[in-house]
C-alpha cells in the first residue's frame, strides 16, 4: 500500500483518516497511515490516556469472549464491526478455550475486509463478510454467514465500540431490535459504547477526528446504551465501565474517556 494519496486497494484513500485505522494506531498496530496518526495524536493531545481506553476496551472484549465460551457455552460468534486484525482476535481467544468455535467477522471497510480475509480466515471455522451493520439483513442473510452459523442455535453477537458510530438519525434501536429478533434463545449480545460522561474538550477533539474519518461519534447516556439490549437479561455485573467488567481491579482511577460495556442473554 502507498502512504500518500490513494492506495492499491480500491476505495481506500490513505490521505483521509479512517476510524478503524485510528483505533489500530491507538492499540499500537501498524496498519495505519499519516492521516490516521495525525488524527489520533490530536485526540491524545487532549486525552493522553485515550490509547489506554482503547486497550481497556480490547481487554473487555477478550474477557467477555472467554466468559461466553467457558461459562455460557457459546460456540458461534458474529463479530460486527471487527476492525483491523490485532493481537488476541475473537477466534483466537474463543478457540483457545474450545477448539472448533465458529466465528464470522463483519465489517464494511474494504481495507479491513482485505486484511481480515488475509490474516483471520485461516481455517474453515473463521469467515469474513463485507457488510454494514446498519443493514441487518445484509449481515444475517449473507451466504457466508448462513453457511457457517446456525441461527437455530445460540449465537453471540459482538458489537464492541461500534454502535457509537451509528447516529440517532439512523435509529440504532431499530437496528438492534432486528438483530435480537434473529437470535435463538440462549444467544448473547455484547455491546461496548462511549458514554456521554467525558469532559467537553476531550469529546470535542474525538468527535472532530472521527468526523474527518467519516465516522461521526455519538456518545450516549448509560440508560440509552442499556436500552440496546431490549429484553435480553444483562449478566453480572451488568452495564459497567469496561475496565471493571469481570476484572480483578476494584478501585479504578477515573479516565477522561469512558467506555461502558455489558453482555445480555436472550431468555
Amino acid at each position: 500500500m502507498q502512504e500518500n494519496g490513494r492506495s492499491a486497494v480500491p476505495g481506500v484513500n490513505t490521505g483521509i483518516p479512517n476510524g478503524a485505522r485510528i483505533y489500530d494506531y491507538m492499540l499500537g498496530g501498524k496498519d495505519n497511515f499519516e492521516a490516521d496518526r495525525q488524527a489520533a495524536e490530536a485526540m491524545l493531545a487532549q486525552n493522553p490516556q485515550a490509547s489506554q481506553t482503547a486497550r481497556d476496551n480490547r481487554a473487555f472484549l477478550g474477557r467477555a469472549v472467554r466468559y461466553l465460551v467457558e461459562e455460557a457455552g457459546i460456540r458461534q460468534f458474529l463479530d460486527i464491526g471487527t476492525g483491523l486484525p490485532t493481537q488476541q482476535n475473537v477466534h483466537e481467544v474463543a478457540q483457545a478455550c474450545a477448539p472448533g468455535v465458529r466465528v464470522v467477522y463483519v465489517d464494511h471497510d474494504p481495507m479491513v475486509v482485505i486484511h481480515a480475509r488475509a490474516l483471520l480466515a485461516t481455517d474453515d471455522d473463521v469467515k469474513v463478510v463485507e457488510a454494514d451493520l446498519r443493514r441487518p439483513r445484509d449481515v444475517l442473510d449473507n451466504p457466508i454467514t448462513r453457511g457457517l452459523l446456525d441461527f437455530e442455535q445460540p449465537v453471540a453477537v459482538l458489537m464492541a465500540a461500534i454502535l457509537h458510530f451509528v447516529s440517532d438519525e439512523e435509529d440504532p434501536g431499530a437496528i438492534l431490535a432486528e438483530y435480537r429478533r434473529a437470535l435463538a434463545p440462549g444467544s448473547h449480545l455484547l455491546i461496548s459504547h462511549t458514554a456521554d460522561e467525558s469532559p467537553e474538550h476531550v469529546m470535542a477533539t474525538a468527535k472532530q477526528g472521527f468526523r474527518l474519518a467519516g465516522s461521526p461519534l455519538t456518545p450516549r447516556k448509560r440508560s440509552d446504551i442499556a436500552a440496546f439490549f431490549g429484553d435480553f437479561e444483562l449478566v453480572e455485573p451488568g452495564l459497567t465501565d469496561v475496565r471493571s467488567w469481570r476484572a480483578p481491579q476494584a478501585d479504578l482511577p477515573a479516565l477522561p474517556w469512558v467506555i461502558v460495556g455489558g453482555v445480555g442473554r436472550k431468555p
